[in-house]
């Protein structure tokens, strides 16, 4: 990506090389694959670095758009400020009623729109489900012709559900949406001189050992 810089400001971006008229001078686009940069810079066309310091993990915040800059003789893409996404539910207050923006099928107190700590949860119930969906066979089996559920199947689905519930509590009990990140961080926990132990605070929900 390029962008266009006359009189010291950026006029136009430039997302791939293409044919341009600078001044008088009508150029082909093969000067962006032919020139060099100090040949392009001459003729105010300059590459766009990227900084991302700002930039941060959408899953849990929502980035602002880049904002484009010449300075120092060279165009810099930036980030503003990026916002927590909101941990919890909000719901519609008296002031919505008010403003005229509650929906006719709402009332004040309903949802209106889910925080991370619900969608986070129910991905845990649905990944909860398809884990014991595996051994469900076991529990029809049962019912239908009364063959005993082997201990360990028993033991596994047991041990799936106290995980989850466990998970969905310490999803609960996050205090903010840094706190709910940082239990979806992965970090080696090993002590020195161990080998790495690649894992998570929130943990893993429980596998059938085959």
């Amino acid at each position: 990506m390029w962008g266009l810089v006359e009189s010291g400001s950026i006029t136009k971006l430039i997302n791939k090389p293409k044919g341009m008229v600078i001044g008088d001078t009508r150029h082909s686009r093969k000067i962006f694959e032919l020139w060099s940069k100090s040949e392009l810079e001459a003729i105010g066309i300059y590459e766009v670095e990227f900084d991302n310091t700002n930039k941060k993990d959408e899953q849990w915040y929502a980035n602002t758009n880049q904002s484009f800059a010449f300075a120092g003789g060279k165009i810099t893409a930036s980030y503003g400020t990026a916002t927590a996404k909101p941990h919890a539910d909000t719901t519609w207050t008296q002031a919505d009623s008010d403003n005229g923006d509650l929906p006719s099928d709402k009332s004040v107190g309903d949802i209106k729109s889910r925080g991370l700590k619900y969608n986070l949860i129910q991905t845990i119930k649905q990944q909860a489900a398809g884990i014991l969906r595996d051994t469900d066979w076991y529990i029809v089996r049962k019912a239908d012709a009364g063959t005993a559920v082997p201990s360990s199947i028993t033991t596994h689905r047991a041990a799936v559900r106290t995980k989850a519930a466990a998970q969905e509590t310490q999803i609960t009990n996050a205090s903010d949406t840094p706190a709910l990140e940082t239990l979806y961080t992965y970090v080696n926990t090993a002590d020195e001189g161990d080998p790495e132990v690649i894992e998570r605070p929130l943990g893993q929900l429980p596998t059938l050992e085959s």
